[in-house]
């Protein structure tokens, strides 16, 4: 009996379906990072307590991410497959079932935000200063959680049907008004006024709305092929609802236990000092302009590997995804070399402390190593497993690792042992450590290679 001969991948073609789907992806999460960091650089111009209180305000906003990108990254899945098969219909119900979920969960979101702002930031710091900077910021954003979780589906919809360029377009023009909306309203340029940290919440919210206003419009104004008919979008049946319900909601479930464990992470930081949580502020900022840029790779692999999937091609599909997580090692020890390297310009556009500006280089420093373990965890997480549907696990090693190590780690370091803020974000990176371990061993198994679509 003959051995199956090992499935050869062609480099000139990989490369080049990478550049057309997951390069205009990079650039979108780069441009969303950006609009962090240029929020960041100009509320921290003011000062490292107005830069706190922004980020510690930015902590619900970012939970609420985490929710929306979860069940839309969930989704994807069965969007990939479907667009493999060729089923631009189910496509749609997809599509529409992720939309009326998002806006239902983002409504526990948004009443809070609105009316009871200075109750989280509660949660988050015992800094009073913040406490009152940070509630005006949050009550004016809510409308953010609205916006999002109607423009994360339909982004992950052009996504899986390779039109990356139309929300990476988008985000450049999203990023562009919040720059300049930013410049007027935090400083009172051309004559607006000096809002400081309401400025920057009121440059956030036209920004999102645009954005908002912007895919509706190039969806079903100009007739793209996503667009239909309203029954087109809420016709489910039952079979459907139940697969993207028992995939989607262990993504949601991981990603929403994720983020609110990075703010659980960041309401110890917030309890070290106001110094310490605007290094790691500025820090996660810089960071994060270098992590969602090479997850977009993630999300390429979702779209890539599952139309093989979609289309039954197993084999193919194991390796390709060993093909792009060994690419996604060698970007993340460039990008990590990268940002230690960058991170001594960057941080001087922060209005730092000398203390300060030597925490957050200590800090970068020790993402920049971890760099190339955190994108190959991450990209089996965001990628393998969701596109074959073994979310079920996923969200077991990452909520696990979060919880029981990463968590507990942090609270020692910070507030019972009371080491310095470098120190105590090393001892967080442990996490990581453990779930590649596991990570590797699942990934090998192949017990996340499942076909979602052929019986719906």
């Amino acid at each position: 009996m003959e051995k199956n001969l090992p499935i050869q991948i062609e480099s000139k073609t990989l490369y080049k379906t990478l550049a057309t789907v997951a390069l205009p992806i990079a650039l979108q999460s780069l441009i969303a990072s950006s609009l962090n960091l240029v929020d960041a650089v100009m509320v921290g111009s003011l000062g490292e307590v107005e830069l706190a209180a922004v980020g510690l305000s930015n902590q619900l906003f970012f939970v609420h991410w985490g929710v929306m990108f979860g069940f839309a990254s969930g989704s994807s899945a069965f969007m990939a497959q479907f667009w493999g098969k060729g089923d631009l219909q189910s496509i749609r119900k997809v599509t529409g079932f992720a939309v009326t979920l998002c806006v239902g969960v983002s409504m526990f979101f948004f009443i809070p935000g609105m009316f009871f702002p200075e109750h989280i930031l509660r949660l988050f710091t015992n800094i009073p200063q913040a406490v009152d900077l940070g509630k005006d910021f949050i009550r004016i954003a809510s409308v953010c959680f609205l916006t999002i979780s109607i423009t994360v589906p339909f982004t992950a919809a052009l996504r899986v049907t390779h039109q990356t360029k139309i929300p990476l377009k988008i985000s450049a023009i999203a990023l562009s008004t919040n720059t300049f909306l930013n410049y007027l309203f935090i400083f009172g340029n051309w004559g607006a006024p000096a809002l400081g940290v309401e400025g920057a919440a009121i440059a956030t919210a036209i920004s999102r709305l645009l954005e908002l206003s912007l895919v509706l419009y190039v969806v079903f104004i100009r007739k793209n092929i996503l667009a239909g008919k309203a029954h087109e979008f809420i016709g489910w049946h039952k079979p459907l609802v139940f697969k993207v319900l028992i995939t989607g909601i262990p993504v949601m479930i991981n990603e929403t236990m994720w983020s609110l464990g990075m703010a659980t992470y960041n309401a110890a930081y917030g309890r070290m000092g106001v110094t310490e949580f605007a290094a790691i502020q500025a820090s996660n900022t810089i960071n994060t302009l270098f992590i969602y840029a090479i997850f977009s790779l993630g999300d390429a692999l979702i779209i890539l590997v599952g139309q093989r999937l979609g289309r039954g091609e197993m084999e193919y599909a194991f390796a390709l995804a060993k093909r792009l997580l060994k690419i996604g090692v060698y970007i993340g020890i460039f990008s990590g070399g990268l940002l230690i390297l960058s991170s001594h310009w960057i941080l001087k556009l922060f209005n730092f402390t000398p203390l300060g500006l030597h925490y957050a280089m200590l800090i970068v420093g020790i993402y920049g190593i971890f760099m190339p373990l955190k994108v190959y965890n991450g990209l089996n997480i965001v990628g393998t497993f969701r596109c074959g549907g073994d979310t079920h696990f996923a969200m077991c090693v990452e909520v696990g690792a979060v919880w029981l190590i990463g968590v507990p780690m942090v609270f020692l370091g910070a507030l019972v042992f009371h080491l310095p803020i470098y120190f105590v974000v090393l001892m967080a990176q442990s996490e990581e450590l453990i779930k590649n371990v596991i990570c590797v061993k699942r990934f090998c198994s192949r017990k996340w290679v499942k076909n979602l679509v052929h019986d719906i």
